[in-house]
């Protein structure tokens, strides 16, 4: 395939969507997001030297159809003859089904339809634009990357919960998150820290959402998160585990619907909940308030207990991975977790730890601590470049109704 192609990334939320454009040696060409979809449509987009190439409203794009037709519209423009030849998607639930990506196809996709009462809150935003863009370039090969794939190989009983087999059949069970950030860790450890990789190794996600993943040889034997996106750490605005009898709670006493319970658990909670000031871990830890201050000690804490639970599921620890927007810039929180963590051997460089990259233990720790940007979407590239360029030329079947 010649270099000149593109390959368009797309990672859709719920009021936003990002997306990176890469040449087919996997280079980034510009990035960008759109951000107010469903209120006041504007993107932003980079090249890959940092230069605005585009900071635009979209005030005319009232769908999300609309806004991936004017999206592609402005690539193709901007691209010119670094045609898109191949797009890829992170979608949060692969099911049962999927230990990895797909090219998306008529059966594929009424599978991952079946799976939206699984996952309301996401899945429906990650179909959309697939489905648009195979409206508007139906020869353009999609493919399908998901969250969940990287944990298929956790234990069966590590994915189970003491329900009725019912209900576990039916697909209540443990199916962990942030999988394409924990297989590009996998990969970048094993250049980095071979002996870590081999290992045993917790990597801590923590970001606005946030979770742990432990690995013993590059494959996730268990992790935080599982049925949702909800359970495990506490995040940014979700709670992580708390106690089922609480949200039965709710309803009874306090008269609280299912879409109230749902929309707090989702947007009210975490360390906006317990700050009841900010989300932000950075204004969080340079406030003076309390209760700012108790939201990071939570925050803290619970990632500590996490942390041990996972210990005892591997057996022992070699390496603590920290990587996402809060494991790699905040300092004081890695320090924190370290500091609870000394148990295990774990002695952290300080001076490291201050400036952030790569490896920030001492030598003499029993423990190897990393800080390892993640890049999923880079991930989703890699996915698809493989899968698009060796699908045979003619598949221009409807993914749609």
């Amino acid at each position: 395939m010649n270099n000149a192609a593109s390959i368009l990334v797309i990672n859709a939320g719920s009021s936003s969507i990002k997306f990176k454009v890469y040449a087919v040696n996997l280079s980034i060409r510009l990035q960008g997001e759109l951000e107010g979809i469903g209120s006041s449509p504007h993107v932003t987009a980079t090249d890959a030297r940092g230069a605005k190439v585009i900071d635009q409203s979209w005030q005319e794009a009232t769908s999300v159809h609309d806004i991936i037709a004017k999206l592609i519209k402005w690539l193709e423009r901007h691209l010119g003859e670094k045609r898109l030849v191949a797009i890829g998607h992170r979608v949060a639930l692969g099911g049962l089904d999927h230990s990895g990506p797909v090219v998306i196809t008529p059966s594929v996709m009424n599978k991952l339809r079946a799976l939206v009462p699984l996952a309301p809150m996401h899945q429906p935003r990650n179909l959309e634009p697939i489905e648009s863009l195979h409206r508007l370039h139906p020869h353009i090969p999609q493919v399908a990357c998901f969250d969940t794939a990287f944990h298929r190989t956790v234990p069966e009983i590590a994915s189970l919960y003491g329900l009725p087999r019912a209900l576990s059949e039916a697909g209540a069970r443990r199916y962990g998150f942030h999988g394409l950030s924990y297989e590009y860790i996998s990969g970048r450890l094993g250049e980095l820290d071979p002996r870590a990789a081999a290992g045993r190794t917790i990597v801590a996600h923590l970001g606005s959402g946030s979770s742990l993943c432990a690995m013993k040889n590059g494959r996730s034997i268990a992790t935080t998160m599982g049925f949702s996106p909800l359970s495990g750490l506490v995040m940014a605005t979700r709670p992580g585990e708390i106690d089922a009898g609480l949200m039965i709670w709710l309803q009874r006493e306090k008269g609280m619907s299912v879409d109230q319970i749902e929309a707090m658990l989702y947007h009210d909670c975490g360390l906006m909940g317990v700050s009841g000031a900010s989300a932000d871990m950075r204004e969080l830890l340079t406030s003076a308030d309390p209760h700012a201050k108790q939201a990071i000690d939570l925050f803290v804490y619970r990632a500590v207990r996490e942390i041990g639970s996972l210990v005892a599921a591997l057996g022992g620890l070699d390496a603590l991975v920290f990587t996402a927007g809060i494991g790699e810039h905040a300092a004081p929180i890695r320090a924190a977790i370290c500091e609870l963590c000394a148990w295990l051997g774990l002695r952290l460089d300080a001076a490291g730890n201050a400036k952030g990259a790569g490896r920030i233990s001492r030598d003499a720790s029993d423990v190897a601590v990393w800080v390892v940007p993640t890049d999923e979407e880079r991930m989703v590239a890699t996915h698809t470049s493989t899968l698009a360029f060796s699908m045979p030329a003619n598949t221009s079947e409807t993914i749609h109704d």
